[in-house]
């Protein structure tokens, strides 16, 4: 039985040449409009939706990707998007927040452009394709595919500048395996909330913790034009005291405040007890994002707070 697989280019590396000089440059032309896919039972629908480098991309590009894919779900057995890699990760991250049909949607890049030796985009456009028709591969929510890996939109992170091995899962590992005949499986995609926005707007910055960090990044904060904020701790999730103190009073003000580790691995959770610890900013009521980065965590809170979440559903959202 065909299936047939709509293709959605949104730009990035995998749609560029490098010019005479070596730099990478925005093609009008997408090379992958022009790859024959020489894969039986697959057949493409294939549009250009964006041609922009994903450093441009915001949450209102994957907002209409979203309603893209809910509108024309019947047709299709299953969806890839071409992305650039910079923020690949946040596009998943936000489609797998969706409710989405349940049909596998599939993300994939290139950390090499189209005319450069070695490049990778072509394999990984091809065998994004495999898996979006893999009917195994619909209940495992989002799934980034490079490199011969299958991996959630929840926990998968660019890890390299330049490697095509880049995108890996901190703790979990990938979810899947593309092999030579078949797709091996061996995580399932756990369940979670999803919404289904018609818009999204708001404010909501991020701010690293480091040694010797005052208050003067928050200070500088107006909090009358953002909506939330997002603070990558040390450790599990500790902060230098004074901060501590200064994001209680933003709190008390009404600013929801969602807090994740700047560590690789691991999982932020309240344990410290000293001023400036986790658990005493939990009891101020920071929300502690146990399994997410700090982008990710960022989009998750702009959902949240579009859904309307407030109060301890907002919490219960956040830290679940």
């Amino acid at each position: 039985m065909t299936k047939k697989i709509l293709v959605l280019h949104t730009g990035g590396t995998i749609s560029m040449q490098a010019d005479g000089s070596g730099a990478v440059v925005t093609n009008a032309d997408n090379p992958m409009n022009h790859v024959t896919v020489p894969l039986e039972g697959i057949e493409t629908e294939v549009i250009d939706f964006f041609n922009i480098p994903s450093p441009h991309i915001t949450p209102q590009h994957m907002l209409k990707l979203y309603q893209k894919i809910k509108a024309s779900a019947d047709q299709f057995d299953g969806v890839v998007i071409t992305h650039g890699t910079d923020t690949l990760e946040e596009t998943a991250y936000f489609l797998d927040t969706m409710q989405l049909p349940k049909i596998p949607v599939v993300l994939t890049g290139a950390m090499r452009s189209s005319n450069e030796l070695g490049s990778d985009g072509v394999y990984n456009y091809l065998t994004a394709l495999r898996v979006a028709s893999d009917e195994k591969a619909s209940d495992k929510g989002v799934l980034v595919v490079m490199n011969d890996e299958a991996h959630a939109a929840k926990y998968v992170t660019k890890t390299h500048t330049t490697n095509v091995s880049t995108f890996q899962t901190p703790t979990h590992g990938p979810l899947g395996l593309i092999m030579k005949q078949e797709i091996l499986y061996f995580k399932t995609a756990e369940p979670r909330v999803r919404f289904d926005l018609n818009s999204i707007s708001g404010l909501v910055p991020i701010i690293p913790a480091y040694a010797g960090m005052k208050t003067e990044l928050l200070d500088m904060l107006d909090l009358d034009k953002i909506d939330g904020l997002i603070i990558e701790a040390f450790g599990a999730g500790n902060l230098p005291k004074e901060v501590a103190g200064k994001l209680a009073d933003m709190i008390a003000a009404g600013l929801p405040i969602a807090l994740v580790s700047r560590c690789f691995n691991g999982i932020a959770e309240p344990v410290y007890a000293y001023e400036g610890g986790g658990f005493q900013l939990h009891q101020a009521g920071i929300f502690f994002v146990k399994e997410l980065n700090a982008q990710k965590a960022r989009i998750k809170l702009l959902i949240a707070l579009n859904a309307g979440l407030k109060g301890q559903e907002l919490r219960d959202y956040m830290e679940g």
